[in-house]
């Protein structure tokens, strides 16, 4: 799925920020939550059917979308308003296993920074890692014990008002689906194994396909246009290829 030649990214110029990313990282809470309290409150599942897999993948392309939301706020580039930009930032990250947005951005930079050093965080530097170490490593630099204890409070919550079976399947099996999706073709697959001398963002990117990069993680996984040009929200990665 990943081009392994360094191939030089289309430059695109920064565009006014403006008020699209505000309203497009708004609409992906707002559909993520929608989406969540109708699965939750109201959504009687058929399990023989494919409709409850279905909605339960399609709240997972939700939950991937509010971690990339709060991706675009660590870059600046969800509103100039760095209020504003910070806030919904806050939110995105919070509403997914409650992330912690301040706690995030230094080390996010920090693989900008360092991206395939032992300085990045998000870098394996084992000799040819596989997938599930190195999901390990990152996991135990990432995820943070309040997380855990809250996760574990709002399901023990959640389950006294919501059925236990949608409580598992909508809220919290997307939310893992969505860790690993993020991972996979947002860390794994663009920074696994050797990169060229010249590759200066030791990355690779998925082929041109941009439908497929849309669904699969909502364009990162043109990843070495991402390093690039970090200034470009997600929404307008695809030019860069």
């Amino acid at each position: 799925m990943n081009s392994t030649a360094t191939t030089p990214a289309k430059r695109v110029a920064p565009a006014p920020v403006g008020t699209t990313g505000v309203a497009i990282g708004g609409l992906i809470v707002v559909l993520w939550a929608m989406l969540l309290g109708f699965l939750l409150a109201r959504y009687q599942p058929n399990w023989h059917s494919p409709a409850p897999y279905l909605l339960a993948l399609l709240q997972t392309h939700l939950y991937t979308g509010l971690f990339i939301t709060a991706h675009d706020a660590m870059h600046g580039v969800v509103s100039t308003n760095k209020r504003l930009n910070n806030g919904l930032g806050t939110l995105a990250a919070g509403l997914f296993a409650y992330n912690w947005f301040p706690g995030q951005l230094p080390k996010h930079h920090a693989h900008h920074r360092h991206v395939g050093t032992p300085d990045d965080p998000d870098f394996h530097d084992g000799h040819h890692p596989g997938f599930l170490p190195w999901f390990l490593r990152f996991a135990w630099n990432y995820v943070t014990w309040w997380q855990v204890l809250l996760m574990a409070a709002t399901y023990n919550v959640l389950k006294l008002f919501f059925p236990q079976a949608n409580v598992i399947a909508f809220w919290m099996i997307p939310a893992v689906l969505a860790t690993l999706q993020l991972f996979f073709f947002g860390t794994y697959l663009p920074h696994r194994g050797e990169h060229a001398a010249d590759n200066l963002h030791k990355s690779r990117s998925q082929f041109r396909h941009h439908l497929w990069a849309f669904v699969s993680c909502y364009f990162f996984g043109y990843h070495y246009e991402h390093h690039d040009q970090p200034y470009l929200p997600w929404w307008r990665l695809w030019r860069a290829k």
